[in-house]
């Protein structure tokens, strides 16, 4: 293997389950820009201030979605899933192919033990799995 092949060298698999247990249970930072919140706000037909306001927070200088008092995503419903899965954060859209989850076989391991989709279903190329740990560094 060359130094500059990733040790996901012949694809990691994954098929998003819908479990919802990356939006739900320990607190966590989605972090989101003005106009991913632009996108929220349109696709729920509210207005973008509201938007701000009511889902969203300020920390370290940053935009992050708000949480339910058990930890849960504001936009996460037991009974429909996430409630703006198709304008979903990057953030979320990029999961499990963060960099702190595919940095090592063992962080991918431990990936795989939480997400019941990671290590299941298609093949993901590592040229998709590059891209995707690049649109935000977590």
């Amino acid at each position: 293997m060359s130094k500059k092949e990733p040790w996901y060298r012949d694809g990691l698999a994954f098929t998003c389950t819908q479990c919802g247990k990356c939006c739900t249970g320990e607190p966590g930072f989605v972090w989101v820009t003005d106009e991913e919140v632009a996108a929220i706000a349109a696709f729920r037909k509210e207005p973008p201030a509201e938007v701000t306001g009511l889902y969203t927070r300020k920390l370290k200088g940053r935009r992050t979605l708000r949480e339910k008092t058990n930890g849960d995503c504001v936009f996460y419903d037991k009974q429909k899933g996430c409630t703006i899965y198709p304008v979903r954060p990057p953030q979320c859209r990029t999961w499990p192919f963060w960099a702190s989850n595919v940095a090592t076989p063992e962080t991918w391991d431990r990936t795989v033990e939480v997400c019941p989709g990671s290590g299941e279903g298609e093949l993901i190329p590592p040229e998709e799995i590059t891209r995707r740990v690049r649109v935000i560094k977590i």
